[in-house]
């Protein structure tokens, strides 16, 4: 049994998991911080760097009563060191470092991104590889190709903003709070998919790229009027920002099912995995679902509790990490970019 200390702190959320041998979750806590960035409509980077500060020793102190353990019977610290906000990220790779020097413990730095592109394995029988990873986030919205957990290559990214960060754009346009992604969701599920014209963004034939800055200016213009950033919210009722959501949101999942089809086909494989969180979204869940079926691939959507930014998935990653060999030593930089 190999056991790893994961830590997460990569955006708004302090997160520490124990994991055994990259799948048996001991302890996954997260601290989230969005009442303090509520009144911001976003992540406020310093203010999410000093929470992390804040509360990361007392969840690892939690983590292990928890898990049952000491930190004995770890065998290697997991942290996340790209990409993400810079002040963040350096609060877990200090913590990290310091633990795995004081405890002569081996550490690896994992990717965020590929923590969430390979997160559907924790609960799987059996790995999912190769297959076509989609990872919806607030940051970030990329496709991978994932052959095994050390071998992730990435095929499309984001030009502009992301899938999470548009859906948090379009919340605040309606005045219905931070984040966005929930609530959008919600107010969805009773509003009209069609009630909007609203665009696809596929960019170049053949491109595995996504941008939905397009689609948020969109829905401004729609509420606001053509080159208007305010005035027209007043005017609208509550079904007709139920509409809006449920066309935003059939927007977005229109691309991101398109896009994960085409690469699947390109790549020709029958596997399809979904992480991030806005792969908790119930739409992107049941036509990503649709379209699989339908092309009789096999999806793997990651669990609800590894979705959202998480320290289970990292440890899991770093185990597997662990095992090929990839250790980090205590020069470990964080890094802002996915390079």
């Amino acid at each position: 049994m190999t056991r790893i200390l994961g830590i997460e702190t990569s955006c708004d959320e302090t997160a520490v998991a124990i994991v055994d041998n990259g799948h048996t979750v001991l302890a996954n806590l997260i601290a989230t911080q969005h009442e303090l960035h509520r009144r911001y409509a976003g992540v406020v980077p310093e203010i999410a760097a000093r929470a992390h500060i804040e509360c990361l020793d007392l969840l690892v102190r939690e983590a292990f009563v928890a898990a049952n353990c000491t930190h004995d019977s770890i065998d290697a610290i997991a942290v996340t060191s790209h990409p993400g906000l810079i002040g963040s990220l350096l609060v877990g790779v200090t913590a990290a470092k310091t633990l795995a020097w004081a405890w002569g413990k081996p550490l690896v730095g994992v990717n965020h991104i590929e923590a969430h592109a390979t997160s559907a394995a924790i609960d799987a029988p059996e790995p999912p590889w190769p297959a076509i990873a989609l990872v919806v986030s607030g940051g970030h919205t990329s496709l991978y190709r994932v052959n095994d957990f050390h071998d992730v290559q990435l095929l499309g990214g984001t030009i502009d903003d992301a899938a999470g960060e548009a859906f948090d754009k379009v919340a605040n346009i309606l005045k219905l709070g931070y984040p966005g992604g929930p609530i959008v969701d919600q107010r969805a599920a009773t509003g009209r998919a069609d009630a909007v014209a609203l665009p696809r963004t596929m960019l170049a034939h053949g491109s595995l790229d996504f941008s939905f800055s397009g689609l948020k200016t969109a829905v401004m213009y729609h509420v606001h009027g053509p080159g208007k950033t305010s005035g027209g919210l007043e005017r609208l009722s509550p079904s007709d920002i139920d509409d809006i959501c449920a066309s935003f949101n059939a927007a977005v999942v229109d691309v991101l099912v398109r896009k994960t089809m085409l690469a699947a086909g390109a790549a020709k494989l029958r596997a399809v995995v979904i992480g991030g969180g806005v792969a908790a979204n119930r739409l992107l869940r049941e036509r990503m679902g649709e379209a699989c079926a339908a092309r009789k691939y096999t999806l793997h959507m990651t669990a609800s509790a590894y979705c959202t930014d998480n320290a289970a998935m990292i440890a899991a990653l770093g185990y597997h990490l662990l095992t090929a060999g990839r250790v980090s030593d205590l020069s470990l930089d964080a890094r802002a970019s996915l390079a």
